[in-house]
């Protein structure tokens, strides 16, 4: 077998057979699935849905095509967007012909380009051994050229001017490109000039980052034509896996390799395209029959997941979107309609949470697996009142895609300036955040702080006291730790004297944290705002900063590395691809989900994308749904009324069943009609408690504080004796009868 590695001379082409051979590839497959893997020649386009079989269609074709000698192993190209689906790829080909498999072109985008570029990196100003560099890398080349440039990076961060870089890469754009395109003020106007000299000083150190893996190539194509050839001439069959969520560069590096032959298979849904904020483009995929005239386009409708009552409604949902190719997914399986989703209208997110959990407790109880089910939410912030009520309940989990609630960044920053507070004596939190923001206390200054710390037998922050009335620091740095420790001093004067949340508020206004957040440019940066703001949530909830801390060390014992059985806890963005038995999908309210951001920035568009992420939600289930919107959300210490998601009338009504607590809107009806109204759709003066309220001696549970008995009531007010965290006063409101 010629050596698949080598480029100088196209191999032969192997005779294709008179007749097509049919193997273990072609059996199971239905009529769609079957035209999908035979229709070989010219360019075709697989709609495929939820749950329809794409990575079956995707590996038989590529087997089907070397089976029967259509073209060498080295002349077949097949990509995907993780390695993880490269390798599975590989893997099941290899099962179903052998390690003939082994020769084909199969990787990411980036893995591909990658190879391309070794061998001809001269031409676009690299040598053959350039280097990647990592994100931590990039971000200190960006701060060496923001210095040199005389830039401020503290009020232009380095990650949020390499978010913007990253985007004209992604749109397939060098530095001689973008002199058409916007910049604004961001960076004092210098965005362009930016990402010049960035681009420059990666050729000097013979490097280049991720986005330029495909832009070096783009260059290489459109620049050196007989290069060009060789690789249109080279690859006969193209396979590209999840199309819909290509970019614009990806996208012209595919159209350019296909020209030639022209068989290019592309498999998709236009339906599940949710990463326009990662550059993805579903427009690449809704114009294919324009981009390659006399395509094919075969539909694959066939869902071997879920049941026929969520596929009818999660095509109900997703037909009132516009920019769609069109199809309807229908049962690949005989078992009956289903249960019907259930939408539950709730009084508050602590409702919710209560609700969701105690649904797990008993589908456990029954005998159904924890990691049979899964809460699928719509941003990280959400996540906290769930994890906090299932450790209350003692259900293990675990939140994929991600760190939990406590143990984000922004969370631990914000609670390291909470502990400081309290405890000034805390060192670990004094060093968290003595210089973060950046305040311009540099290495020398922090090391006399730990030097007359260890000296005197003494906290980092009465070091700190004392250093600052000598004249051992530089001016600026002794000014910069002065106003740190009197910011410190002052709100730990404020902690009798102002409620905690507001004083938590404070603290994250004051420091300059909160605002360090919202002025980031980078993807992530307004989900650490929201992240932040239900932090504030959280404590307010507590009598005490000094009990808050208290919860929270004790949540942090849910290990998460603990082998077992466990829920799944995750974004609706992170669950494409997955599925469960049981899917919650709480939070379904306005602003929430759709997101406010996204209808802001995105406009139709943004809401068509919030549609197509309601979708995957509820594909990602294979027997029952439940969706809930609460009427009240507390943010940052305030009660925020809610309409229900306009998603939640869009699900047709045979296929729903609707419960609400008494006075709350349960949908249904027209969110358009509901939207106008004037007045509010529920009275959120004061959140109902149980019928015939309580009585002195009767047990009950409060989130936080677990189970207790009455003592004393005073109107809305229960004094409780909680068998773990002794005499509290709680509002009734927060209260539930346990019997």
């Amino acid at each position: 077998m010629p050596d698949p590695f080598a480029l100088d001379d196209d191999p032969p082409l192997l005779p294709a057979r008179d007749v097509p051979v049919s193997g273990p590839w072609l059996q199971g497959l239905n009529p769609e699935q079957l035209q999908a893997v035979t229709t070989t020649e010219g360019p075709v386009l697989v709609l495929s849905g939820a749950g329809t079989g794409k990575t079956k269609v995707l590996t038989s074709r590529l087997a089907h095509i070397l089976a029967n000698h259509k073209a060498q192993p080295w002349a077949c190209l097949a990509v995907t967007f993780t390695n993880r689906s490269a390798r599975e790829m590989r893997e099941r080909v290899g099962q179903l012909i052998g390690p003939v498999a082994d020769g084909v072109w199969l990787g990411t985008f980036h893995s591909i380009a990658v190879r391309i570029l070794r061998r001809h990196a001269e031409a676009v100003g690299l040598a053959a051994n350039f280097t990647i560099l990592d994100s931590d890398d990039q971000v200190r080349l960006i701060k060496q050229i923001l210095t040199d440039e005389g830039i401020d990076w503290r009020k232009w961060p380095p990650q949020a001017v390499l978010s913007a870089i990253q985007r004209w890469k992604d749109r397939g754009l060098g530095p001689d490109k973008v002199a058409g395109e916007p910049a604004g003020e961001f960076a004092a106007g210098r965005l362009k000039d930016l990402y010049r000299l960035y681009q420059e000083r990666l050729k000097l150190l013979n490097a280049c980052d991720f986005g330029d893996l495909l832009l070096h190539c783009l260059t290489l194509f459109l620049t050196r034509a007989e290069i060009l050839d060789e690789y249109q001439s080279r690859f006969r069959y193209i396979l590209v896996d999840e199309y819909q969520d290509t970019n614009v560069a990806q996208y012209l590096w595919l159209r350019l390799l296909a020209q030639k032959h022209r068989n290019i298979c592309c498999v998709g849904d236009d339906d599940q395209s949710i990463y326009s904020w990662r550059g993805a483009e579903v427009g690449n995929i809704l114009r294919f029959e324009s981009d390659f005239p006399g395509a094919a386009v075969i539909r694959l409708e066939r869902n071997y997941r879920s049941t026929p009552t969520i596929l009818a409604a999660a095509s109900a949902l997703i037909a009132n979107n516009q920019g769609r190719l069109g199809k309807t997914l229908r049962p690949g399986l005989d078992g009956g309609q289903g249960d019907p989703i259930r939408v539950r209208s709730v009084w508050d997110g602590v409702e919710e949470a209560r609700l969701v959990a105690g649904d797990i407790d008993s589908a456990w109880r029954a005998g159904e697996k924890l990691s049979s089910m899964a809460i699928l939410v719509r941003a990280g912030f959400q996540t906290r009142e769930f994890e906090e009520r299932l450790i209350g309940m003692g259900i293990p989990y675990k939140v994929i895609g991600g760190p939990r609630f406590y143990e984000r960044a922004e969370i631990r920053d914000a609670m390291a300036y909470v502990r400081l507070v309290v405890s000034p004596d805390d060192g670990l939190a004094f060093e968290r955040v003595v210089n973060l923001p950046k305040r311009g206390l540099g290495d020398a200054a922090l090391q006399a702080v730990h030097a007359l710390s260890r000296a005197r037998s003494i906290s980092l922050f009465e070091a700190a006291r004392l250093l600052i009335e000598t004249d051992e620091l530089k001016p600026k740095p002794r000014q910069a730790l002065a106003g740190f420790i009197t910011d410190i001093m002052r709100w730990r004067d404020q902690l009798e004297a102002l409620p905690h949340g507001e004083l938590a508020a404070l603290i994250l206004d004051q420091s300059g944290y909160l605002d360090m957040w919202k002025r980031d440019k980078a993807p992530d940066a307004a989900g650490r705002v929201e992240n932040l703001t239900e932090l504030v949530s959280a404590i307010e909830e507590f009598e005490s900063l000094q009990s808050f801390l208290e919860h929270v060390a004790l949540v942090m014992e849910n290990d998460e590395k603990a082998e077992g059985d466990r829920v799944v806890v995750m974004t609706l963005h992170g669950a494409k691809g997955l599925e469960f038995d049981t899917v919650f999908l709480p939070g379904w309210e306005e602003g929430v989900f759709p997101h406010s951001r996204a209808l802001d920035e995105g406009g139709a568009k943004g809401l068509e994308e919030e549609r197509r992420l309601a979708y995957v939600g509820l594909t990602r289930a294979k027997k029952r749904v439940l969706i809930s919107f609460a009427a009240n959300r507390r943010i940052y210490n305030q009660w925020q009324n809610n309409l229900p998601s306009r998603f939640v009338d869009e699900l047709p009504e045979h296929a729903v069943h609707r419960q609400a607590d008494k006075g709350l809107y349960a949908g249904g009806g027209s969110y358009a009609k509901q939207a106008a109204k004037p007045q509010p759709l529920w009275d959120t003066v004061k959140r109902p408690g149980p019928e015939g309220g309580f009585r002195v001696g009767e047990r009950v549970f409060h989130q936080k504080f677990g189970a207790g008995s009455v003592i004393e009531i005073d109107g809305d007010k229960l004094e409780i004796a909680f068998d773990k965290a002794g005499m509290k006063k709680v509002l009734d409101s927060f209260v539930e009868k346990t019997g």
